[in-house]
C-alpha cells in the first residue's frame, strides 16, 4: 500500500510543474488534479472519472496509471461507497442549479415585459423595433501538441548523442547542448545517450520525460515510458 497522493505530488513537484501546465497537458481541471493529490476524491464526479484521472494523470507523470487505478479500487470501491456518494452529490447541485436557472429567467422575462409595457405606453408602439443582439460564443479547438521530442539545455548543459527509433537507429542530433538552447525533432521513439541528464530537459509530444539523475545514461523513450538501456548499447 503507498499513499496515492503524495506520490502523485511529488512526481509533479519533482518535474516542476504547476496546476496550470498540468491542466493544459491533460484537459483534466486543475481543481480536480489537487483533489486527487489531497486523496479527496468526493470531489470528483464519480467512480469512474476518478479511476480515468488517476490513470491519465499518473501516465502523464511517467508513472505506472494502471497500478495507482488497482490501488484506488482496493481502498475505496470495496462497498461501492466513493461511485455513490458523488453521484447523489451532482443530482442534487444539478436540480439546484436548474431551479436557479428557472427563477432566474423568470425574473429577466417579467423585467422584459416590463420595459415592453413602458416603452408602449410611453412613445405609442410607433418607432422601429429595436435590433436583437445575439451573442455567439467562440468556438476554441484543442490546443495543437508538438509531435516530436523537444529538449532544452539549463544550467551548464551536456553533451547529447540521439537517434530515432533504437541504438542502431540514424543518428538525428549529436553535439553539446547549452544553457538556453533549444531542438526540436519529429518523431515519437528515440534512443537518447545523455552525459548530465540534468542538464537538459526533454519533452516528448508535450509531456515532460523524467530521467534518472545518473550520468552517461542511455535511454530509450516513447510515448507509453522511459526505459533505461544497457551501457553497452
Amino acid at each position: 500500500m503507498f499513499e496515492i497522493g503524495n506520490s502523485l505530488r511529488e512526481a509533479r513537484v519533482r518535474q516542476r510543474l504547476d496546476y496550470p501546465q498540468v491542466e493544459l497537458a491533460t484537459k483534466i481541471r486543475a481543481k480536480y488534479i489537487r483533489a486527487l493529490e489531497e486523496e479527496e476524491f468526493d470531489v470528483l464526479p464519480s467512480g469512474t472519472y476518478i479511476k480515468g484521472f488517476l490513470r491519465s494523470y499518473a501516465d502523464f507523470l511517467g508513472l505506472d496509471g494502471q497500478l495507482y487505478v488497482d490501488e484506488y479500487n482496493s481502498r475505496y470501491l470495496a462497498d461501492g461507497y466513493f461511485d455513490d456518494v458523488p453521484q447523489r452529490r451532482r443530482r442534487v447541485q444539478q436540480d439546484r442549479s436548474i431551479e436557479k436557472k428557472v427563477v432566474l429567467l423568470a425574473l429577466v422575462g417579467i423585467a422584459a415585459v416590463t420595459a415592453l409595457v413602458i416603452v408602449a405606453w410611453r412613445y405609442g408602439g410607433g418607432g422601429p423595433a429595436a435590433p436583437s443582439v445575439v451573442m455567439q460564443k467562440q468556438n476554441r479547438g484543442p490546443l495543437a501538441v508538438p509531435k516530436g521530442l523537444q529538449f532544452t539545455g539549463i544550467g551548464k548543459g551536456t553533451y547529447l548523442e540521439i537517434r530515432r527509433r533504437s541504438a542502431t537507429g540514424p543518428v538525428v542530433y549529436q553535439g553539446t547542448l547549452r544553457s538556453g538552447d533549444a531542438e526540436f525533432l519529429v518523431g515519437k521513439r528515440f534512443w537518447i545517450s545523455v552525459r548530465r541528464p540534468t542538464g537538459v530537459r526533454f519533452k516528448l509530444l508535450g509531456k515532460p520525460v523524467s530521467l534518472p539523475a545518473r550520468h552517461n545514461l542511455k535511454v530509450l523513450v516513447t510515448p507509453t515510458k522511459t526505459a533505461r538501456v544497457p551501457s553497452s548499447y
